[in-house]
């Protein structure tokens, strides 16, 4: 009797451990597939909202620059959502509204330059 309730015991435990590890793989598993909804939902909206030759365009910005591509992406979505496009966009289109958020994301670069006065020979030739 006590090799069966020895069986018994490590029976519920595999049975613990297995749901412990099935439910951290369902839960990443979980997440894995919201992404992947959220992204086949982007895809569609777009699709409907650009022409073939933006789309393209977007997708070659994409593979350069992914950052931008994707605030460009959040800000047709979000024109979409609202109403605010009249059909679909074309190439040019696509291009005013990257030169816009090229305008709204751009970065000021400054030089500054720090001389070192160690020995300024200015001040020894006064005499």
């Amino acid at each position: 009797m006590a090799d069966e309730e020895l069986e018994a015991i490590r029976r519920q435990r595999m049975a613990e451990l297995q749901a412990k590890h099935g439910d951290s793989s369902g839960d990443q598993q979980g997440q894995q597939e919201a992404k992947q909804r959220e992204a086949e939902m982007r895809n569609s909206i777009l699709a409907q909202v650009l022409d073939q030759s933006a789309r393209a365009r977007l997708s070659n910005l994409a593979l350069v620059k992914p950052d931008k591509a994707k605030a460009v992406e959040n800000y047709l979505i979000q024109m979409a959502r609202f109403g605010q496009l009249g059909g679909k966009i074309s190439e040019s289109g696509l291009i005013e509204i990257l030169e816009k958020v090229s305008q709204q994301t751009e970065k000021k670069t400054t030089v500054k330059f720090n001389r070192r006065r160690v020995m300024d020979s200015d001040e020894e030739d006064d005499d």
